[in-house]
């Protein structure tokens, strides 16, 4: 099987640790989003179950098929907005579920019409790759912000991956992750997690469909998904090489449109289980896409397909595997994602900044996605667009270079 043949140690690797900044970093938020929204115990698991297949299946199917890493996720700031939403306006967990099917049909309509995608290709490179470089900075600036209450963990992470980066560059990130096992290990300890080995049972819960869920819960979901989610997921797929013709030898890029039109379906599916919104990764799919999963950009996919496929296990056995992830200091996780996220935040960098027309803009959009302002309940990266946007419509307003970098 080819994937067998194209899959490396760093490949797995990379899939277990976006797996893991993906997961660990976010999963309070959605259990407080189910709690609020008045889910029970079962319900919560059937969330775990819905979200690990959807994201899961979502990854590993088409990653296979294009062979080239896509990668699906949960919208974090959407279940932020639940959470926020749904404990204010006391909304019934079927009143969500509808809600959820909405924004689920909003998501497919935007995928199958191809207005997102359009949109996305008329972004110069320059700006993508700003807006790319600010959301992964964040990640690593908490990588080492992460030294203040766990220094020797991560000069001991990061000694590990400078030296392993010198001699063995293709496996710095694993041999960094296992020296950090290791050293968590003999030392602090892994935190105690509550760990039920059997198969996670959805739940169907049926929809109700309200207009005060469709104004407070549905539209708000879609629209943080498609700006703080989807946004910056297209710029990674772009700046990382896997958008256009560019990558892979001339092959067709990423099918955006399709991706978003499948995510949205598979978010109808299993809303009544308890998938809130899926979308295109941007963080974890840095860690996928970029250099350190594989230097061979072609193979890079079996990075995808691995995260994908834990995602499966952690769907059918959400409440073992949840407690073993979780059990990961979470010092270990923000120094892991950091070192892992490098090589993007550099490449991100030198293509946002190397086209001087497009500089100052490009600048403008990183330190505004940097700043995670959020401004009407959407997250910088949105605003990061339309600031660097605004820079350039002022700067080059009548100016071929406005839309187009020169390659």
């Amino acid at each position: 099987m080819q994937f067998l043949k194209d899959l490396s140690l760093s490949a797995f690797t990379a899939g277990f640790v976006a797996v893991l900044v993906g997961f660990t970093s976010s999963v309070a938020i959605v259990f407080q989003a189910a709690q609020a929204l008045h889910a029970t115990p079962d319900m919560i698991a059937s969330w775990m179950w819905a979200l690990g297949l959807g994201m899961g299946l979502c990854t590993v199917l088409p990653s296979l098929w294009l062979k080239k890493p896509v990668m699906v996720a949960w919208s974090t700031p959407g279940a932020a907005v639940l959470a926020t939403a749904g404990a204010a306006g006391g909304f019934s967990i079927h009143e969500a579920v509808g809600a959820f099917m909405v924004c689920a049909a909003l998501i497919t309509l935007s995928g199958a019409t191809g207005w997102f995608e359009r949109v996305m290709n008329r972004i110069p490179l320059a700006l993508a790759s700003a807006l790319l470089a600010g959301v992964l900075a964040r990640f690593g600036l908490t990588g080492f912000a992460a030294a203040q209450t766990a220094l020797p963990l991560v000069v001991c992470m990061l000694l590990a991956y400078l030296f392993c980066k010198r001699w063995w560059p293709r496996y710095a990130v694993p041999f960094a992750l296992l020296i950090a096992i290791g050293f968590v290990a003999n030392t602090s300890g892994f935190a105690r997690a509550d760990i039920t080995f059997g198969l996670t049972i959805p739940v169907l819960v049926r929809p109700d469909f309200t207009l005060a869920a469709l104004v407070s819960l549905a539209l708000p979901l879609f629209i943080v998904t498609m700006a703080s989610q989807n946004l910056p997921g297209v710029a990674a797929i772009q700046s990382t090489g896997f958008g256009d013709q560019r990558a892979n030898g001339g092959d067709a890029g990423i099918p955006v449109s399709k991706v978003i039109t499948l995510t949205g379906l598979a978010t109808l599916v299993l809303a009544p289980f308890g998938a809130f919104a899926l979308n295109l990764s941007a963080i974890t799919a840095a860690i996928c896409m970029g250099p350190e999963a594989h230097s061979d950009p072609r193979r890079r996919y079996t990075a995808a397909v691995s995260c994908g496929a834990i995602y499966v296990v952690i769907g059918l056995f959400g409440g073992a595997i949840t407690g073993v992830l979780t059990a990961f200091p979470k010092e270990l996780v923000a120094a892991i994602a950091g070192l892992a996220l490098l090589g993007t935040i550099g490449g991100a960098l030198t293509a946002a900044l190397q086209h001087e027309p497009h500089r100052e803009a490009a600048v403008i959009t990183f330190l505004v996605t940097l700043s995670g302002v959020a401004l009407g309940g959407v997250g910088s990266a949105f605003w990061g667009v339309v600031a660097g946007a605004l820079a350039l419509l002022v700067q080059h307003f009548g100016r071929s270079t406005l839309v187009r970098d020169p390659h």
